[in-house]
């Protein structure tokens, strides 16, 4: 139907209008629980979003209006910003070995402690690390990477002859990246490891039965052949929170290395973005930074959505 024919025929026009009073009238309800979620999404992340957008083509220091600038931040970003470079190199580094680990190691541990009798009891201890914040649980951790003897790595090191001296986990840039990543692969488990569990324990159990009949014989055929393909949903939110988490790691690095850590070495992108928006307060190449991180973790995000989700999804 044209827009032509609509103002020949007024009469079409209020049809249109009639139905979708009538559609609204209907579905009222919905739409009204439906519209905090989208006003809160709406202010709290869509436009937080688009506003950053905006900005990264500014040059914008909280003081003076905005002043466009194209793709200078951009430029800037990629082709002079070594640091940020660095930040990249260091992130996706940490994220290749953080997020896969941490995310096999929650389902295996939510698959064990699935099979076992006090369940609830191993569940909460494996769930603690991540209501805990990042600062208690750094400061618990580096009792054991404390730089002196007194340290209970270094002195058990030291007590085997494995060295001669104390190691300087949180200052040696050769090994300030590794002590984040564990702790990190520590305090990643919770929540995943939780998702896992309530998946596996919301498997139909006749799919088991059905699937002793067919042949499966053991716990791993089990594991590969019915648990996960019964587990996409919880499998993609899995893998979504490890990639979100791998990338915004910020609070545990600086914790254990400073700002900025020794040679950059545990420098993050979010660490980047720190510091160009809250001390040197310069907003739009922060919205730069913060804009790219936003793309890498969008396509990822996309690209395991597309691999875990099931055709009919």
């Amino acid at each position: 139907m044209t827009n032509e024919q609509t103002i020949l025929n007024p009469a079409l026009s209020g049809t249109r209008m009639e139905r979708f009073k009538r559609f609204i009238r209907k579905n009222w309800v919905g739409y009204a629980f439906l519209a905090p979620f989208v006003i809160l999404f709406t202010i709290f992340i869509v436009l937080p979003v688009v506003t950053a957008i905006g900005l990264s083509f500014t040059d914008y220091n909280m003081m003076q209006k905005p002043h466009f600038v194209g793709v200078n931040n951009y430029k800037l970003l990629f082709l002079d910003d070594k640091v940020f470079i660095t930040s990249i190199a260091n992130t996706v580094k940490f994220a290749l070995i953080t997020g896969p680990l941490g995310y096999l190691l929650s389902f295996f541990a939510a698959w064990v402690i699935n099979q076992l009798k006090f369940k609830r009891f191993f569940a909460l201890a494996f769930y603690a690390p991540s209501i805990t914040s990042s600062v208690a649980m750094s400061t618990v951790w580096m009792i054991a990477f404390s730089g002196d003897r007194y340290g209970y790595i270094n002195d058990f090191l030291l007590n085997h002859g494995i060295i001669d001296e104390p190691i300087l986990w949180n200052t040696d840039p050769t090994y300030i990246m590794t002590v984040v990543m564990i702790i990190q692969l520590w305090m990643s488990m919770g929540t995943g490891f939780l998702v896992f569990l309530a998946g596996l324990q919301n498997v139909d159990r006749a799919m088991y039965e059905a699937g002793s009949i067919d042949g499966v014989r053991n716990k791993f055929q089990e594991l590969f052949y019915i648990t996960l393909p019964a587990m996409k949903p919880q499998l993609l939110f899995g893998a979504i929170n490890s990639i979100t988490g791998a990338f915004g790691v910020f609070e545990i690095a600086v914790n254990v290395a400073g700002m900025p850590s020794p040679n950059y070495a545990a420098h993050t992108i979010v660490a980047h973005l720190y510091d160009y928006a809250f001390i040197r307060f310069q907003m739009g190449y922060a919205s730069a930074v913060a804009v790219v991180l936003f793309l890498i973790t969008f396509i990822l995000g996309r690209i395991v959505m597309k691999a875990l989700s099931s055709k009919d999804e």
